[in-house]
């Protein structure tokens, strides 16, 4: 029996195995994604105090110098926020955001009046001067000053100059004065707290540097209010920023999603219910600008939606993706379209072949659902928008290629010669190509190998596109179990290059999120299914 003969038996079960794997994981993500998660209730509907900033149409940004919100906007959001919180925080005075407090007033609530500090001194002073003009004019709707938001965190004033500006504020009114800052650096800057009336500390416990598993991240919380209940005994303190985000990249076992900004909502809901503890929510509304700042995440902390719907109801389950039955449809459409292309110049005979085409279909309109989910949460612009979609597309070309050589193979065949001959050297452009798939191969490699070192050194605000390269890192895995030894040919130097870098890079991934993310151990996978195949063809083609 030739080699190539026993290489192929346990080659093409192998194939099967992935082929019916992809598509059942397919499925079952999306079905785990629709599912109901039971959870604990909140207490309540009622919330103590949220932020709010009103910049969540298209286009609005508080780093537009010249954006400014209505009052009549302002009031339509503190009306229908007043139903569900007690209390608003902003968190500067400028570009509309001094009517808060007059309109808050009118519906019953208080606020935190923020007063934005930042490197600029002239906009420091413009700031101070509207804080302490309407700490005089509203006097009564007013919880609170906050003067700097995470200026020490941003390194953007000294602690002295940062000092000066709060005790200047405190001197002016008899508003209790605070500042604001993840906890940390309350510790790194106690002298701050000579300053103020009170302490106000965020605790974000996804955003930590070491992230925290949302079913313990409110006894996170409880642990670090009451060690800076501690550190500064005679001080009262109140947590003015926590939350979780419902979209964005898993950093860890910390995973932003739908279910987990629900529990972790009703959860300390629950705590704050059993302790003497003021408190702050983050955010009213979900922020689209802040996705400049934060990558995805950043724009999916609120309550309410862009809309002003509320994203999940205090008690009962929650289901992630309630559109999830449209990706199973996806998968539907892609099993049909994987067929019909097949139809076209089939090139073998019998079920095997078909079958193979569907499992492919299904596989790659499951995996391009969730590529379409991705770009709705992450995408900011049209320019994103046509990228992700010409690389979708590109993606579903690559899969259907593939697919037909991959159903080739695993058919039964009419001529095997005709199937899988030796390949022939191609040369165009002045490259050798060892085969006909070598310019997509390279294409793919040269795109992962990109994203891949922006994930290293740069990943911390980056989503794990695991959907579009699913595509071609598995489609070409495939391809590469069903070749023969003489069926292979060396590849180009610049593809062994990038070989070893994706899966180096795809290591180095998992050994960032110290293998608690089960994302990054997906990423590193598709990474090997498409680097390993060309290192190996690279020893076989050595060896003959």
């Amino acid at each position: 029996m030739p080699p190539q003969t026993a290489l192929a038996r346990f080659a093409r079960p192998l194939a099967w195995i992935v082929l019916i794997a992809a598509a059942v994981f397919g499925a079952g993500y999306w079905y785990l994604l629709g599912r109901p998660v039971a959870l604990p209730d909140s207490p309540t509907a009622k919330i103590a105090c949220v932020s709010y900033a009103p910049f969540r149409l298209k286009g609005e940004t508080p780093f537009d110098v010249h954006a400014f919100i209505p009052p009549e906007r302002i009031e339509a959001d503190l009306q229908a926020l007043s139903q569900r919180f007690d209390c608003v925080r902003t968190y500067s005075m400028g570009q509309g955001l001094g009517a808060v407090p007059d309109i808050a007033g009118r519906y019953g609530m208080k606020v935190l009046m923020g007063i934005w500090l930042g490197r600029d001194p002239v906009a420091n002073e413009r700031e101070i001067e509207l804080g302490i003009a309407a700490a005089k004019r509203d006097h009564a709707s007013l919880r609170g000053i906050v003067v700097g938001n995470e200026v020490m965190l941003r390194g953007e004033l000294s602690e002295k100059a940062l000092a000066a500006y709060i005790q200047r504020v405190n001197d002016a009114t008899d508003v209790p004065v605070t500042y604001a800052d993840v906890w940390e650096f309350w510790e790194r800057h106690p002298a701050l707290a000579k300053a103020t009336d009170y302490l106000t500390i965020h605790i974000l416990p996804y955003w930590e540097d070491e992230p925290v598993a949302p079913e313990k991240a409110v006894r996170h919380v409880a642990d670090v209010y009451q060690h800076m209940k501690a550190q500064f005994p005679g001080k009262q303190i109140m947590i003015g920023e926590t939350g979780w985000p419902s979209q964005g990249r898993t950093r860890r076992d910390a995973s932003a999603s739908l279910v987990n900004e629900a529990r972790y909502i009703r959860e300390f809901l629950n705590y704050a219910a059993t302790v003497d503890m003021p408190y702050n929510v983050i955010e009213a509304f979900d922020q689209p600008w802040k996705r400049d700042l934060e990558g995805t995440v950043g724009g999916y902390w609120g309550i309410f939606d862009v809309d002003a719907k509320p994203k999940f109801a205090m008690t009962g389950p929650i289901v992630e993706e309630p559109r999830w039955t449209w990706a199973l449809a996806a998968g539907g459409v892609g099993t049909l379209l994987f067929l019909a292309v097949g139809a076209v110049r089939r090139r073998w005979h019998g079920a095997p072949g078909w079958f193979a085409l569907a499992l492919a279909g299904f596989a790659s309109g499951t995996a391009l659902a969730a590529h379409a989910r991705l770009l709705l949460f992450s995408c900011r612009n049209t320019l994103e928008w046509g990228t992700g979609i010409v690389i979708g597309a590109i993606a579903l070309f690559t899969a259907l290629s593939l697919a037909r050589a991959v159903a080739s193979r695993l058919a039964s065949p009419v001529n095997p010669a005709a199937v899988a001959p030796r390949p022939a050297e191609r040369r165009r452009l002045g490259i050798t190509y060892s085969d006909a798939f070598t310019p997509q191969r390279f294409f793919w490699m040269f795109v992962l190998a990109l994203y891949a070192i922006l994930m290293v050194f740069n990943g911390r605000y980056r989503d794990f596109p695991i959907g579009l390269f699913a595509l071609p890192c598995i489609g070409f895995f495939l391809l590469s179990l069903l070749r023969t030894r003489e069926d292979v040919l060396m590849p180009l130097v610049e593809e062994r290059l990038l070989a070893i870098l994706i899966a180096g890079l795809g290591v180095a991934v998992v050994v960032q999120e110290l293998g608690a993310n089960l994302v990054s151990w997906g990423w590193m996978v598709l990474g090997f299914a498409l680097a390993l195949p060309v290192l190996s063809a690279w020893r076989r083609a050595s060896r003959r």
